[in-house]
């Protein structure tokens, strides 16, 4: 189970997932908000007799971070059903292809503005220490129930199924300020990325190989400016990514028997996976080329305008922590062991069951029963002077 990958995402971390600009828009979106959900804009300092305006969140990337964690929960539910199954293995690797890069680099576009001072630092305790150690201890007693692992110690070095996001956004973040300041901060990304691959003996602790092959997605994250998350949504390139999600499921499905998706998780070395150590950084370069076009075809789609499940994006960290208790529970529950589960319409059923519970576990009432773990404010714990701890998503 620790071996999963975001799907294992969105990604997705409250107030710590991110959201694209509008066309008209020209003032870079917030820093910081929940995978889940990047909060719009951070306040801007007032005198004593002016309020801060408050500012608008930007429904693209709204939308953006509530297709990722869709897409999130759907490829934990395709899970069980990919033995015996070359269509659903396709589908799976072709999610998986791109929904956490999708879901990295917008929270990387939302950690723009990170630069150290007490108020982000707070934030981003509250927004994604508090959340990662709440679930990293609740995951651990649920799972060994589900796992029947009585004995499996809670440990906060080796995060547990989804809650790795949330250390690994919490490392990257303290890396903001880095990448601003070093020259060709992608290229040394990659760089690092590729030598990770040859090293298996990095070990679990804090998850580092994800952390450290993801890393170039959050780098690139914080490269983007507006005007590029512009350039995706042009109809040409709408257009265009059509045929290339056809061809790319194609490839998927010639690849589904080769055991080619565990490469999409970047958790593990070359070596690990059984394949040569000198194919760690040449997949590293292939899948990060492969996942960066499948990234800018699914943005073209995104839709920029406000629309039923806007709202929800604000909340994907909700959905993204809270959907893996209902996976956790299909084993005990035996959900999966119907026959007619692994026939076509049976996973037909299983995606829109995914997608609903998430959608619910993103709405408002889910929020303000769960806020106290997921977005907490912690003023006790902070001097005064210091600003809210919400994080976003």
């Amino acid at each position: 189970m620790r071996q999963e990958g975001i799907g294992q995402a969105t990604l997705p971390s409250n107030g710590t997932e991110p959201t694209p600009a509008g066309p008209a828009q020209t003032q870079p979106p917030p820093v910081e908000a929940p995978p889940a959900e990047p909060t719009p804009a951070e306040p801007t300092p007032a005198g004593p007799a002016q309020a801060a305006p408050a500012k608008k969140r930007d429904a693209f990337f709204d939308n953006a971070k509530y297709l990722a964690i869709l897409l999130v929960a759907v490829g934990h539910a395709w899970e069980p059903l990919r033995e015996g199954s070359r269509t659903v293995t396709a589908f799976y690797t072709l999610v998986y292809a791109f929904h956490m890069p999708a879901f990295i680099v917008i929270s990387g576009h939302f950690s723009r503005g990170f630069d150290g001072s007490p108020q982000r630092v707070k934030r981003l305790i509250t927004g994604v220490a508090v959340p990662y150690v709440v679930f990293e201890v609740a995951y651990t007693l649920v799972t060994r129930w589900t796992d029947d692992a009585p004995d499996r110690d809670v440990s906060l070095l080796d995060p547990l199924y989804l809650t790795w996001f949330l250390a690994a956004l919490f490392v990257w973040r303290l890396t903001a300020p880095v990448w601003r300041l070093v020259r060709r901060p992608l290229p040394l990304a990659l760089a690092v990325a590729m030598l990770a691959t040859l090293s298996p003996a990095i070990g679990k602790d804090l998850d580092l190989q994800r952390v450290l092959q993801f890393l170039p997605y959050f780098v690139l994250g914080l490269l983007l400016k507006p005007e590029h998350f512009r350039l995706v949504r042009r109809r040409a390139v709408r257009v265009a990514s059509v045929p290339v999600f056809a061809a790319a499921l194609a490839v998927a499905y010639w690849a589904a028997p080769r055991g080619v998706y565990p490469w999409f998780f970047h958790n593990d070395s070359a070596v690990q996976l059984g394949a040569p150590a000198w194919y760690g950084p040449v997949m590293t370069l292939a899948t990060f080329g492969c996942s960066l076009v499948l990234v800018a075809c699914f943005l073209a789609w995104v839709p920029g305008r406000h629309t039923w499940f806007t709202a929800l994006g604000a909340a994907t960290l909700y959905g993204y922590l809270l959907h893996g208790f209902v996976k956790q529970a299909a084993g005990p529950a035996h959900w999966y062991d119907h026959p007619w589960i692994h026939q076509p319409l049976g996973a037909l059923a299983v995606t829109l069951v995914a997608a609903l519970t998430v959608t619910l576990l993103c709405t408002s009432p889910v929020r303000r029963v769960f806020r106290c773990v997921v977005e907490p404010r912690a003023e006790w714990a902070f001097r005064r002077g210091g600003e809210g701890g919400r994080a976003a998503a």
